[in-house]
């Protein structure tokens, strides 16, 4: 599971935030969260296989039980998901077209380091709720 962004990561709160929801899913999943560059960054190259879910103001809402879906699909098809968060300016234009899936957090607008906590926190939902943990109550 890969979660990038584009931006630097200046929230000091909201990046713990999302950094210990990562590190709690890495119980069940490897994890890993960074800022990347899109010029020099080939996230196609990288993960050729990967599902492609990039966060957009404009994309699909999912509640929490569609994101545990999502999240057992992919798990039960061994394929990597590739989450990515846009920097101020959105998404690189070139990239947008090439998502397997735009995704919309909510109609309402966030920092970017929230909606990578929220995001952080929905994937370690995902995992508690499809290993019966009782966290998601």
């Amino acid at each position: 599971m890969f979660l990038y962004y584009i931006g630097k990561a200046r929230d000091l709160h909201a990046n713990s935030i999302a950094a210990e929801f990562l590190k709690r899913s890495s119980r069940y999943v490897t994890c890993e969260m960074r800022e990347v560059v899109p010029p020099r960054f080939d996230l196609f190259g990288r993960h050729p296989s990967g599902r492609r879910i990039f966060l957009d103001p404009a994309g699909k809402t999912y509640d929490s039980a569609r994101f545990t879906q999502l999240v057992s699909e992919a798990e039960n098809s061994a394929q990597d998901l590739v989450f990515l968060i846009g920097g101020h300016d959105g998404l690189p234009p070139e990239w947008r077209p090439r998502a397997d899936l735009l995704l919309s957090l909510s109609s309402m607008t966030f920092p970017h380091e929230m909606a990578r906590a929220m995001l952080a926190e929905q994937i370690y939902r995902a995992f508690t709720t499809l290993r019966g943990h009782p966290y998601p109550r």
